[in-house]
């Protein structure tokens, strides 16, 4: 089956948020406020996900909502 645009724009969520837990197990948050920062930015990117994943289903399901 081929790729849809929101299968293309939830892999790049999947793998911004991979790159934000790889900053923090690696040691890249050298302070609190920047683990912090990265931990906020994974969970806006698991909202967008979420969004996502829920606009492709009404897409799908021909919702209008």
């Amino acid at each position: 089956m081929a790729k849809t645009v929101f299968d293309v724009l939830d892999e790049k969520l999947v793998a911004l948020s991979a790159n934000q837990e790889e900053f923090i197990v690696s040691g890249g948050a050298k302070t609190f406020e920047g683990y912090r920062e990265a931990c906020g930015v994974i969970r806006g990117l698991a909202q967008a996900r979420r969004e996502l994943q829920d606009l492709a289903k009404n897409y799908r399901d021909g919702d209008d909502d």
